[in-house]
C-alpha cells in the first residue's frame, strides 16, 4: 500500500512560515560571557540572506527562543523578522500563537530546533526540522534533518530547500548572476 505522509517536497512547498529557535539552530549554541557580565552570540550572514531571501518570497519568519537576548532582538530588527518570541520554553504553545496571529494553519507551518524544548514544536509543524548536532531523540522526530550544523549555515541550507520546493531558487541564482555580469 503506498505511503499517504506527503513527500519532504510536498511539504516545503506548502510552508508560509518558518519558526526558528535561536541557540544550537541560528547560532552554534556557545554562549560566551565576559566578566562584566556581557554575553556574546555568533550568527553567519549566509543564514541571514537565506531568511532575508525568504521573506521577500512570502514566506514568514518568525524566532522562538527560550533565552532573552539584546542581540537576538537587533539581530531579529536587522533581518526584518518581525515575530519574535523570547523567554519561552514551551515552543509549541508559542508556535501556536505565531500561527494563530499569522492566520497559518501548523500544517503551513516549518519549525527548526534542536533541544528537548523543541519537541513538541517539531512533531506539530507541517515541517519538524532538526540540525545535526541535536540528540539524537529530536532528529529522529524531525522530517528532515540538515546536512549543515546550527550556526554552520543550517538555516540557509533549510531555506533554500523551501524556496526550491516552491519554485523560486533557480530565478534566485539566476538575479544573482545576472547582476555579477552586469559589473565586471
Amino acid at each position: 500500500m503506498p505511503s499517504t505522509v506527503p513527500s519532504l517536497a510536498t511539504r516545503a512547498a506548502a510552508i508560509t512560515l518558518l519558526a526558528l529557535d535561536v541557540d544550537g539552530v541560528l547560532t552554534d549554541g556557545t554562549l560566551i560571557y565576559s566578566a562584566d557580565g556581557g554575553e556574546s552570540k555568533c550568527f553567519t550572514t549566509q543564514d541571514g540572506l537565506g531568511i532575508k531571501l525568504l521573506l521577500e518570497h512570502g514566506i514568514e519568519v518568525a524566532i522562538i527562543t527560550g533565552r532573552r537576548s539584546a542581540m537576538v532582538e537587533r539581530r531579529a530588527e536587522e533581518l526584518g523578522i518581525q515575530r519574535l518570541i523570547q523567554g519561552r520554553d514551551d515552543k509549541l504553545t508559542a508556535l501556536r500563537e505565531v500561527c494563530q496571529a499569522s492566520g497559518i494553519e501548523l500544517a503551513a507551518c516549518a519549525y527548526c530546533g534542536d533541544d528537548l524544548p523543541d519537541l513538541g514544536a517539531i512533531s506539530a509543524a507541517g515541517l519538524g526540522v532538526s540540525v545535526p548536532n541535536a540528540p539524537a531523540y529530536v532528529r529522529d522526530r524531525a522530517d528532515y534533518v540538515t546536512e549543515r550544523p546550527g550556526g554552520q549555515g543550517a538555516v540557509r541550507e533549510l531555506s533554500e530547500l523551501l524556496l526550491t520546493a516552491q519554485g523560486h531558487w533557480g530565478g534566485i541564482v539566476e538575479g544573482f548572476l545576472a547582476t555579477a555580469t552586469t559589473t565586471r
